[in-house]
């Protein structure tokens, strides 16, 4: 079952003001409209949701912010009981990320590389994969079902980092990856990050977030 990311870029600006007279948080832009993909490298990185990568999650179950703005409310209130992993993360807290670090352990999914004429090609990745396993007489692990946590085969197992394995014309690859490798700097989320630092820079960083839920 796949998961899905929802959510809204929201801007706290001198207007309108809230019921004690402080700047509201306002929706600006709905996240729907900037990136619609299911890049679960991105959903682990930068949320600790569908984390099959193990990167350290930059803002994960921070839950919705008190003072979110009323179309963020309704908007969440249409999901009943069927969204979970909501929170939220300031353009500021996006600034200072580190994309160089790397996740604090192996990728639980095998790297899959095919030998073609110009060397290896990335093709897949997969906790486990039928062919591999019976050649090496592997077997396929025991999922761990629950929210977020996906119920894919394998997401409990892990490999040595750097272990290789050959089947034919294929390479198995344990990897750990980095920040940048799931939160591309030219991929899905530059429009994201286009528009709030666009809202930043008339509001100031700390002004600017997004929050985000989740649902299958």
């Amino acid at each position: 079952m796949g998961t899905d990311i929802n959510g809204f870029i929201e801007c706290r600006a001198w207007f309108p003001r809230d019921e004690d007279g402080k700047p509201a948080w306002q929706a600006a832009v709905a996240l729907d409209l900037l990136n619609t993909t299911r890049n679960y490298d991105a959903f682990g990185c930068l949320f600790g949701v569908r984390n099959h990568a193990n990167f350290r999650p930059l803002a994960a179950d921070r839950g919705l912010p008190p003072d979110a703005s009323q179309t963020v409310r309704a908007a969440v209130d249409t999901y009943g009981t069927t969204f979970y992993g909501t929170t939220w993360i300031t353009w500021a807290e996006v600034r200072a990320v580190d994309w160089a670090e790397a996740a604090e352990a192996p990728d639980s999914r095998l790297h899959e590389y095919r030998r073609t004429p110009d060397g290896l090609t990335l093709v897949g990745k997969s906790a486990w994969n039928r062919r591999f396993g019976e050649t090496l007489g592997i077997p396929e692990p025991v999922p761990t079902p629950g929210p977020g946590s996906g119920s894919e085969p394998g997401e409990v197992r892990t490999w040595p980092e750097g272990s290789e394995w050959v089947v034919d014309d294929v390479v198995y690859r344990s990897e750990r990856m980095d920040r940048r490798d799931a939160v591309r700097e030219d991929g899905e989320w530059k429009p994201v990050w286009t528009v709030m630092e666009a809202l930043a820079s008339q509001h100031g960083d700390d002004n600017v977030r997004l929050v985000v839920w989740f649902d299958y």
